[in-house]
């Protein structure tokens, strides 16, 4: 009984249960990180490069995180290079 139980971990649907859940905790962590962050005074999402534009009216207002997602793909970038190297 038990060898038909844990065959299913071993099916390509288990796998894609385990990848989502894997992005789940990562999504959990990288959210912490904000919340500290913010909490520190950091200027996430606030750095200087970001554009920000509000009409003189100030109904209609556009902000787009520039600087912040060039220093976040940076990053992500420099893990995913360490990750590879290190698997090796």
């Amino acid at each position: 009984m038990s060898d038909r139980f844990f065959s299913c971990y071993n099916h390509p649907m288990a796998e894609l249960g385990k990848t989502i859940i894997g992005l789940g905790f990562i999504l959990v962590a990288l959210g912490v990180v904000i919340l500290v962050a913010g909490r520190f005074g950091l200027p996430f999402g606030r750095l200087p490069g970001d554009i920000q534009w509000r009409s003189r009216s100030g109904n209609t207002q556009f902000y787009f995180p520039l600087a912040t997602s060039i220093i976040l793909s940076i990053l992500f970038s420099l893990v995913m290079w360490l990750l590879r190297n290190f698997r090796r």
